[in-house]
């Protein structure tokens, strides 16, 4: 199943808060982006009415089994790629913003090989 990238940066937000924070809400996903609350409200509304979150009466929010899915295979996109990357010579601001891009694009097969790759060389 194709997600889009915004969809797939806010599970992921949330995937990262909720390890950080005893409960997630709006306001932390949108301190996080630096976006504004009224941008983060609809996307959670989407995310909300698609299945991917779960909204409690107090606000805080949690990711449904398919949303920690998706969230948690992005998430692994990224740190497989910053490593890739700051094992380059990419320094660590730079590796990470582009891991936030190459992780949305690249395919299956391709991001596999990658972290083949890197796994055979470290052992």
């Amino acid at each position: 199943m194709k997600h889009n990238r915004s969809s797939e940066d806010y599970l992921e937000t949330i995937l990262i808060l909720s390890e950080r924070l005893p409960v997630v809400r709006s306001i932390d996903i949108a301190i996080e982006l630096n976006f504004s609350k009224p941008s983060v409200s609809v996307a959670m509304k989407h995310l909300k009415e698609s299945g991917k979150i779960n909204v409690s009466t107090a606000g805080y929010i949690t990711l449904t089994d398919t949303g920690k899915e998706i969230a948690e295979k992005v998430y692994e996109r990224h740190r497989v790629l910053a490593q890739m990357l700051v094992t380059l010579g990419v320094n660590e601001k730079t590796a990470n913003e582009d891991a936030c891009e190459m992780e949305h694009v690249i395919s299956e097969e391709t991001f596999r090989a990658i972290q083949n790759h890197i796994n055979a060389v470290k052992a």
